[in-house]
């Protein structure tokens, strides 16, 4: 996997672990005890259920493991008048004469709904180590590229509202 993740992105992830050991693992199995004392397991929609939502949980526990394990861990912190992770940015996208605010992030993090941007997408890469006032170009493909201009670049300090994707 290899995932570039920053020590905050490992912590969340890790707090996810132990509550899904914890408290989700314990009343999953309980629903499984439940459901499987209803009786005749061959027409008992309940222990299905029950013992799929264990199992995904379970999935869940070793794929958030895997991903600490294998990741690449970077810093999350940048230069106080550039560009870096975490960072609001507001941008004028010449093309569309628009300005929009976008915020730079890890990929298991991003999410293009909410302008959570990946470091590792065309424009984090064109954004990344760049300054206010600056013109960037955004190669999105060979054939396809826009401008746009950094108009503002607000340090975040706090990312706790934001999650690691789950399902």
């Amino acid at each position: 996997m290899y995932d570039k993740l920053t020590p905050s992105d490992i912590k969340k992830m890790e707090e996810e672990i132990e509550y899904r050991k914890v408290i989700l693992r314990k009343n999953l199995l309980e629903e499984v005890k439940e459901a499987r004392s209803h009786g005749d397991l061959s027409e008992n929609f309940e222990y299905y259920a029950a013992k799929k939502e264990k199992n995904k949980n379970e999935s869940r526990i070793r794929f958030l493991e895997r991903m600490i394990k294998t990741a690449q861990v970077i810093e999350d912190s940048s230069g106080e008048d550039e560009v870096g992770m975490n960072d609001k940015i507001e941008l004028f996208i010449e093309e569309d004469g628009v300005t929009e605010i976008y915020r730079i992030v890890t990929t298991v993090r991003a999410n293009s709904l909410k302008r959570l941007v990946s470091i590792e997408s065309p424009m984090g890469k064109a954004l990344m180590g760049k300054k206010t006032g600056d013109r960037v170009e955004i190669k999105v493909n060979e054939s396809y590229s826009y401008y746009a201009v950094i108009k503002n670049i607000e340090k975040v300090e706090d990312d706790s509202q934001d999650v690691i994707r789950g399902y």
